[in-house]
């Protein structure tokens, strides 16, 4: 802890327990502001102290340079750092969402968790018939009926492997369950309906796609142009130049993963859906690249989300809105 002249007035540990911060924040001089690192404690510890502190600041790890290039590095040494970058007010921030938005967020990434188990038990379920010789149809392999049949007709299924292939089904069932009532829960939340049926009006936006916007991104007005929201999707590359060189690198890493995967998988989509996502798909692929094509595509998404989060109406087509008017 320092001063504003840069005083160290204190120094120590602080488990991160509710008790001993609620034992640490007695202790402090008011008024009084604090700086963290995001972890995954963050949420919480932010939201405790919130209540207490004249203002609680999050630091942007990509952001805080002089963490990262420092030669020597501990939890010391990262301490002093973000209390100096914080009373000379260089503190690069993160955006903190509520909540309320952190709880239903958490579910939206729960689903997809599930999702990625659902795929493993299905594709083990195809390992376990092909390492036992079991002729069938994948395209009917998951369908109640097939799978059912197949388990009592077929004699090249053992006695050992059935009970396996029935727990593999049982899960998948279950799994696919739960997934849909999750995704029926959020559709309904007074929160997030009146937003996500807005953005379900974008052609190729689905509830996934919708929902996924609005918890990640939470408040459009953190992005002050579509580019910037465009990189925070992970839908352009990084770029260095020195001089008159400049050298295009592959798409970067520093993105928001769960964004970047839903608008691709949205944007191989779009172009059935929409004629004018398919002129930008078309006019892109022309040049060669059909995976530089569907980013296009979904930068273009970006733009049509941004902007109908930021009417506050459905999506119109550029078009059609000017012939209204």
């Amino acid at each position: 802890m320092k001063d504003v002249s840069g005083t160290v007035l204190s120094e120590g540990t602080i488990a991160a327990t509710r008790a001993q911060l609620d034992a640490w924040v007695k202790t402090l001089p008011t008024p009084w502001t604090v700086a963290m690192e995001a972890t995954m404690f963050t949420g919480w510890i932010y939201d405790h102290l919130l209540p207490h502190a004249a203002a609680v600041k999050v630091a942007h790890p990509l952001m805080l340079r002089a963490i990262a290039a420092a030669k020597k590095k501990n939890d010391r040494i990262d301490a002093s750092k973000i209390c100096d970058c914080l009373r000379c007010d260089f503190l690069p921030e993160c955006h903190m969402v509520s909540a309320e938005v952190r709880e239903r967020r958490r579910t939206l990434r729960y689903r997809k968790l599930l999702v990625r188990q659902n795929v493993q038990l299905r594709n083990k379920v195809s390992q376990m018939l092909m390492e036992s010789g079991v002729v069938y149809n994948k395209q009917k392999l998951h369908k109640v009926g097939y799978f059912k049949e197949l388990m009592e007709t077929n004699p090249d299924i053992s006695r050992e492997l059935k009970p396996l292939l029935a727990i593999c089904r049982e899960t998948i069932v279950r799994i696919g369950k739960t997934e849909s009532a999750l995704i029926r829960s959020l559709r309904r939340d007074p929160l997030l309906q009146a937003r996500v049926e807005r953005l379900m009006t974008i052609p190729a936006v689905g509830p996934i796609t919708a929902l996924t916007w609005v918890l990640e991104v939470d408040d459009v007005a953190r992005f002050h142009s579509v580019k910037q929201a465009v990189s925070y999707c992970g839908l352009c590359g990084a770029e260095r130049s020195s001089a008159e060189t400049i050298k295009r690198m592959p798409i970067s890493k520093q993105r928001n993963k769960h964004l970047q995967s839903v608008l691709i998988e949205a944007a191989k989509l779009a172009p059935r859906l929409s004629p004018e996502l398919a002129v930008v798909y078309d006019t892109e692929k022309q040049k060669g690249h059909a995976n530089r094509a569907s980013i296009a595509v979904a930068r273009k998404l970006v733009a049509y989300l941004l902007a109908v989060d930021r009417s506050g109406g459905e999506f119109v087509v550029a078009g059609e809105r000017r012939a209204a008017a």
